[in-house]
């Protein structure tokens, strides 16, 4: 059947000209499939389990970062001091792997188009190149720190560049051109995106939805260990099957 080669799509009630009535209808989502058995095999370890152990729930998070039906669900309105999701543990060198989406639709809003080597496309005057774009901004913090950050974000140039280290002038052109993505590999906004991140030592790469939008780039000065966080940017945004194996 077509809607089993789909990963979402509408419900419908059938109508062929006989009378019927329906009631008490309800919908129970799940996350998208994964092989629990081969990612496991693959020595693969679950960061989030269906409930939040092992990450510091600080007060005012709860009812904003919510386990449900193996989905991790943040409405962009925690009203904890630290509003991001850091783990309890800390991690050097590793690959994470996670589904994520965006639950809500953002504010209009007007941001630079970026350019392959990092840059903003100018006008002739020197003014910055600026599209409307949908304002939804998340991201993965690595090793402890916001400025090595996985962006997850409806920018122009896709999600899983490096904006700490993209936008730092002090970096050669070389290390701004590589955490800059390759390509935008995003799906559309409510579809779920599969994403892989390797960290080791200085460099990362990135997997989005199969293809390799940031491959080795360098992170110059990036800690050797530290714990890991979902960004809080005010964006609503669901998390599963997340995976993290430690190399």
């Amino acid at each position: 059947h077509e809607g089993a080669k789909r990963r979402a799509g509408h419900l419908a009630l059938l109508g062929h000209g006989d009378p019927v009535a329906f009631r008490n209808l309800s919908v129970c989502e799940l996350p998208p499939a994964a092989n629990y058995q081969a990612v496991q095999a693959a020595g693969f370890a679950p960061l989030f389990d269906g409930t939040l152990k092992g990450w510091d729930v600080q007060p005012g998070d709860e009812g904003h970062w919510v386990p449900l039906n193996g989905i991790l669900k943040y409405d962009g309105k925690s009203e904890s001091t630290e509003k991001n999701l850091w783990t309890q543990k800390e991690y050097g060198d590793f690959t994470l792997v996670c589904d994520w989406r965006w639950a809500a639709e953002g504010p209009k809003s007007q941001r630079p188009i970026i350019l392959p080597d990092g840059s903003e496309k100018k006008n002739d005057d020197g003014t910055s190149v600026t599209e409307e774009i949908q304002e939804l901004d998340s991201g993965i913090y690595l090793r402890g720190s916001e400025k090595s950050q996985v962006n997850l974000w409806n920018w122009s140039v896709g999600s899983g560049e490096v904006y700490g280290f993209r936008t730092n002038m002090s970096l050669s052109p070389e290390v701004r051109a590589g955490v800059t993505p390759k390509a935008k590999a995003d799906k559309p906004l409510g579809q779920w995106n599969r994403m892989m991140i390797t960290m080791q030592g200085e460099a990362l790469t990135v997997v989005l939805n199969g293809q390799t939008v940031i491959d080795h780039a360098q992170l110059p000065g990036v800690a050797a260990k530290g714990r890991l966080a979902l960004q809080h940017h005010g964006a609503a945004i669901d998390f599963a099957n997340v995976w993290i194996k430690e190399l």
